[in-house]
Formats: structure tokens, sequence, C-alpha cells
């Protein structure tokens, strides 16, 4: 069976001969490239990235470029299957580089990236647990370390594979007005987050409220920082609020917090008895501290109630302060029923200067029998 006419000029493309097979090649090699690609970004293979110890921002950041490599890689050798010759080692249009050096410089930034992620692994978990430095002050210098290896790897990376930063002036002329307003909030978050990580207002684990977002740091990294709510909701916020807003650190320094939990008793009622009872809910909390030990201040004679208010410290509960009151609450509730202690609520004494004022019984009090013994 005569198969020359497979090979046989189809047609011409830019001064090229193109056969049938060389557009089954074309078609083939492409349909593989993309399902190269594809499993380059899948599940699968991220999990297997995650096993060479590598953090869930490199990972993405690996199999985007990898995945885009590969389709270049693919696409390049399904041209030359088509019949129109390209070069590896040919220069590219308008680049002075070849594939041979972008796909070398591909692999050379995945190695980089690795290098970075293993230095902050290393430094973190096995070098400095041991120096006696508090654990999120070496946790910024194990981040701090990694940028470093990061921005260096590149330029020597971009050095090394024929691009020369000298000739990239121009470029970054050009576009340094467009940096300095289209990326000045990242710019900004970025260098926020290295003076965090130098100065430490904030470390991992500390409960914080910042633009009107509560809840406890989990990580914090180049652009933001992740602080997560009681609720178990995920907050993404940028580093800089953390520099320009006002920031409340419920567990900096020191862990121990003081409650005010405020009260209201009835007027008539023992003080004394009720300072007793007051003492002892906080007392018998066990996220209470013996020291300080919970105290009771006579704040007012309010308009309805004597105002009291019970001051308990805790070191634990710093991370669930409405759960800490809640419970202080209930235990108040019960101690001041169980003495027979009323907590009144609003009262106002109504006086008619002038005209008259109809009072109808309801029903019920009309039926009730009356009081004949006197």
């Amino acid at each position: 069976m005569n198969l020359l006419w497979l090979s046989a000029p189809l047609f011409d493309l830019a001064g090229h001969h193109i056969s049938i097979l060389g557009v089954a090649a074309f078609v083939g090699l492409m349909a593989l490239g993309l399902l190269a690609a594809k499993f380059s970004q899948s599940d699968l293979f991220r999990r297997f990235l995650s096993r060479c110890k590598l953090e869930s921002n490199f990972v993405a950041i690996i199999t985007t470029i990898l995945s885009v490599a590969v389709l270049v890689f693919f696409t390049v050798n399904a041209i030359n299957a088509l019949g129109i010759p390209l070069a590896w080692s040919a220069p590219l249009p308008g680049v002075p580089i070849s594939l041979l050096q972008l796909f070398l410089l591909v692999g050379l930034l995945i190695l980089v990236f690795w290098l970075s992620s293993r230095t902050k692994r290393f430094l973190f978990n096995r070098f400095l647990v041991h120096s006696g430095l508090d654990r999120s002050l070496q946790y910024a210098i194990s981040q701090i370390a990694s940028n470093v290896v990061l921005v260096l790897g590149i330029f020597i990376v971009l050095q090394n594979t024929g691009i020369h930063l000298g000739a990239l002036t121009f470029f970054a002329g050009a576009v340094g007005v467009g940096i300095g307003f289209g990326l000045q909030n990242i710019t900004s978050n970025f260098i926020s987050g290295l003076v965090i990580l130098a100065e430490r207002p904030i470390t991992i684990g500390d409960r914080v409220e910042v633009g009107g977002v509560t809840g406890q740091v989990q990580k914090i990294r180049a652009r933001s920082t992740v602080v997560v709510t009681n609720d178990n909701i995920a907050t993404i916020v940028p580093n800089q609020k953390f520099i320009e807003s006002p920031v409340t650190n419920w567990t900096y320094g020191d862990k121990r917090v003081r409650f005010r939990i405020p009260v209201g008793v009835a007027y008539g009622s023992d003080v004394e008895l009720v300072r007793q009872k007051l003492i002892e809910a906080g007392e018998e909390d066990p996220h209470t501290l013996e020291d300080p030990a919970p105290s009771v201040f006579f704040v007012e004679f309010g308009d309805s109630s004597l105002n009291f208010e019970l001051v308990a410290w805790s070191n634990q509960m710093s991370h669930r302060p409405r759960r800490y009151r809640s419970d202080l609450n209930f235990a108040i509730h019960k101690k001041l029923r169980e003495a027979g202690i009323e907590i009144p609520f609003p009262q106002r004494d109504l006086n008619i200067r002038s005209g008259t004022l109809k009072i109808e019984r309801s029903r019920a009090e009309s039926d009730r029998p009356e009081d004949t013994s006197s």
C-alpha cells in the first residue's frame, strides 16, 4: 500500500510545504501538550510537590510556570513536526534569549523557589528551634531569610541565563510610573509585611482587632495577614492596615486580660452579700486566675439599681472573650438567685400634675374574690 501521499505537500505556509502527516503530528503533539499542562496543575501533581516540602504559595507558582513551559515545549515541537523549523538555540524574535535558555530559566527559577522554601523550613524547624529565641521571632527570621534567598536567587538566575539586568534599566524606567500608581498598594503592603516581621507588633497566635476584624493571627505573609475569627472565618487583612490603623493586641507581651462584668441589684440588697456572691462566681470559673484574684467594685447608685462591677483576670479566654463573659453571667445569675438577691428591671415614677387618669381593672383581678377578713 502506497503511503507516500501522507507526506506529499498539502499546502504551503510561510514558504514551507505542509503535509497531512505534518498536520496529524501537529494536532497530536498539541493535544499531548494540553494534557501535560493540565496534569501539571492537577491535585495529584500538587500533592507530589507538597511532599517535596514546598509551601502552598510556592506550589501554585511552580505549577503555573511549569504548565506554561510544558505548553511552550510541545507547541515548538508541534510546529517543527508541522514542517516549519524552529531552532531551539536561535534567539526568539524581539528577545535576546533562545528557547533553550528560556527553559533553563524556568528550571532555575523553580529551583530558586524550592531553595527559598527549604531555607525557611530548615531555619524554623531545625536551626533556630533550640536557639532560645521566641518562636514568633524564629518565624520572622526564617521568613526574612527566605525572601532574601528568593530575591538573590532570581537576580543570579537572570544574570546567568543571558538576561542582563542593565538592559532592563530603560524598561524599568518606562514602567516606573505604572508601578508607582498601579502597584503602590502592593509595594506598601510588602514593606509593611517586612516591618511587621522585624518589629513584631503582632505574631502568629495573637488575638487582634484591626479595621473591624477580630480574630487570631494564623499566617503573616509578604502582602497580607490571615486572621481567623471565632466563627472560623479566615479574613485576609492587608499588612498596611497593621501599620497605619490602631491595632488592639490582646496577647501582646502578657496574655493576662482583665474582664469587667457589670451587675445591677435592687435597692435594699445586702451589698456585702452581693460582693461575696460575685467573688464566688468569679473564683469558681476554671479559667479565672487566682493571682490577681477577682474583685468587686461598687460603681454607683443607679436610677433603678445598685450597680456593681466584677473584675476577673484570665490568660486563657482572650481568644474567646464572649464565652468567658457568658459563663460569668450565668454563674452570677445563679448565685444571686440562690441568695435571694433581686436583679431589678428599670422603674419609672409617673406624676400627674393636672387632669384625671382612668384606671380599669383587668378581668382576672375583677374575678378574684375580695378579702373580707378585715
